[in-house]
């Protein structure tokens, strides 16, 4: 089971879309009488998410080198180029967990997306491979599409994400 830590400002609605559960699953995996009443440095289950502790893979991403290191059981496994956000769309520094995959997903995000516990950002293939190496995305991590493929047969949902 998953926990996640409550940040300052985050409302029990903005967790519910980060990690694309239901408000109400919630409410109830938490026993929360009242969702305005949550508090930074509050654990809250996310119901359906895996114990990251219990998986051997992390992934550590460096915006300033622009690579993505894939970790099994701390020690690093493989590091893939990537591209990251740009100036006015910055990657977001911080820990997340995959929280889906989806093949094929189309257009500029090549055949492999996997969403991260941040609404709106994942890590993904690309249909503009001179784009790798560069600050070039509205956020997301870009992969060579072989390279997503790659990670994504390797780790599970859950699998943390470390980007700094």
């Amino acid at each position: 089971m998953y926990h996640h830590i409550v940040k300052p400002n985050e409302t029990l609605w903005s967790i519910s879309e980060d990690y694309r559960v239901p408000f109400q699953s919630l409410i109830q995996a938490n026993h929360i009488v009242n969702p305005n009443m949550i508090n930074a440095g509050q654990s809250i289950i996310i119901p359906g998410l895996p114990n990251p502790n219990q998986i051997p893979y992390s992934i550590h991403v460096s915006v300033k080198n622009k690579t993505l290191t894939l970790m099994r059981n701390q020690s690093p496994v493989k590091t893939y180029p990537i591209a990251v956000g740009k100036i006015l769309t910055q990657t977001p520094i911080g820990d997340f967990v995959v929280i889906n995959k989806a093949p094929n997903p189309g257009g500029p995000f090549g055949t492999m997306w996997m969403s991260l516990s941040k609404k709106h950002y994942g890590i993904h293939g690309t249909n503009n491979p001179s784009s790798i190496g560069k600050s070039v995305s509205k956020g997301c991590i870009r992969m060579y599409n072989s390279d997503v493929e790659e990670l994504a047969r390797t780790v599970p949902i859950g699998t943390r994400v470390f980007i700094r």
